[in-house]
């Protein structure tokens, strides 16, 4: 009973069926082919992008013409005024709805004004995304952060960091001198650009203390002047003497640091070296003293005199002679003075010129040089006693 109640399922292709291979074929095909999505030929693609804008809410994987898409700004960005456009339609064409920036960037407030400095601003603006620059007034350390940038706070902008300070650059007192001081030894702490001068004491001694070195220094900021400390020392050079020379200006009984002395040459001798010297920090003359070095004489445009002793001969005369050539009657010879007549050639003319000349010479250069020894042993004895009064006081 059980058996014969037992459902039977009959095969959907029979083997005896003269379908049953078409029959397995389709089936075969049927699988194949319901897979397959159906590719849709009416949609829009995915949505634009823009800038400012961003696309509100969940993106849907299709949109069909007629769909509607609304935008928002992104962060950092806000609708412009006045408003434009936001929402964009699918059209029949499966193209979107071209849309302008509907959006603008934010700005961050005005940043406050740097005392003692200035404020540079890079873009020109300060919309979000820009920056701002620093910077200190000469004699200033910029204290913070030099570049700041408008950034994302949050649902707004604002500026990265706090504004920085201009600091004004400080010394220390500088370097105490011996035998001197500086013009405000009392002050602790010295700004940017000030001055101290530095002077000398009075000296105990015969000799006057003299101020070698810059007396003027100035803060350059961050504890550094502009030159070392000068010093205070007794500064003294020698009596400056120079043979066959005299001094011109810069006459004294003492000679100190940065005294001047210009010299010449007495007549007949010339300068070698510089006519002007100085006393130098180390007590010596810069440069050395020059020297006065002896002319040498011109060349002689004297003709030379016969140095034959004993007297010129004496000038014959002879007769004059006529000549017996035909066509000349009475001719006299020419080279043949007359017979009475001995004159004086033009030589010995010049000779007795040129001897009282030479004589006339002699009698003048003796009587100079008689006359210049004479006034250089009394330059000489007051040099000395000049020279030997000043190292008495030395």
């Amino acid at each position: 009973m059980t058996a014969s109640c037992a459902r039977r399922w009959a095969p959907l292709c029979r083997p005896e069926s003269h379908f049953s291979s078409w029959c397995s074929v389709g089936i075969l095909l049927g699988a194949l082919v319901l897979p397959l999505p159906v590719s849709p030929s009416d949609a829009c693609g995915d949505p634009l992008r823009y800038e400012s804008m961003k696309l509100k809410g969940v993106a849907q994987p299709r949109y069909s013409p007629g769909a509607t898409i609304e935008y928002e700004c992104r962060l950092g960005y806000k609708l412009k005024r006045p408003p434009l456009p936001t929402s964009a339609r699918c059209q029949a064409d499966n193209t979107w709805t071209p849309l302008q920036e509907a959006c603008t960037r934010k700005l961050c407030q005005h940043p406050k004004d740097l005392v003692d400095g200035a404020v540079q601003y890079v873009n020109g603006t300060l919309e979000f995304g820009s920056q701002v620059h620093y910077v200190c007034n000469e004699g200033y350390n910029l204290i913070g952060t030099k570049i700041l940038y408008c950034e994302l706070d949050g649902e707004n902008v604002n500026w990265s960091d706090n504004p920085p300070l201009c600091q004004v650059m400080l010394c220390r007192p500088p370097p105490k001198i011996q035998n001197g001081k500086h013009s405000k030894s009392d002050q602790e702490e010295f700004r940017y650009s000030e001055v101290v001068i530095y002077s000398c004491d009075p000296s105990n001694g015969p000799d006057e203390y003299s101020l070698v070195g810059e007396s003027k220094l100035v803060c350059s900021g961050n504890d550094v002047w502009s030159s070392k400390p000068p010093e205070c020392k007794v500064v003294k050079c020698e009596y400056p003497v120079l043979e066959n020379g005299r001094i011109v200006s810069g006459f004294g009984s003492k000679f100190y640091y940065k005294a001047m002395v210009v010299f010449e040459c007495v007549p007949g001798f010339y300068l070698s070296g510089n006519n002007t010297i100085v006393c130098g920090a180390n007590s010596t003359w810069e440069p050395v003293i020059p020297k006065c070095i002896k002319e040498s004489p011109p060349p002689s445009t004297t003709p030379p005199v016969s140095s034959t002793s004993g007297s010129k001969p004496a000038v014959t005369t002879k007769p004059p002679r006529v000549s017996s050539s035909p066509g000349h009657p009475g001719t006299t010879d020419e080279s043949q003075p007359p017979e009475d007549v001995a004159p004086l050639g033009g030589g010995i003319i010049a000779l007795i010129v040129i001897v009282t000349l030479v004589g006339a010479g002699i009698v003048a250069a003796g009587l100079f040089e008689f006359l210049h020894t004479r006034k250089k042993r009394k330059r000489l004895k007051k040099e000395t006693a000049q020279a030997a009064r000043y190292a008495q006081v030395k």
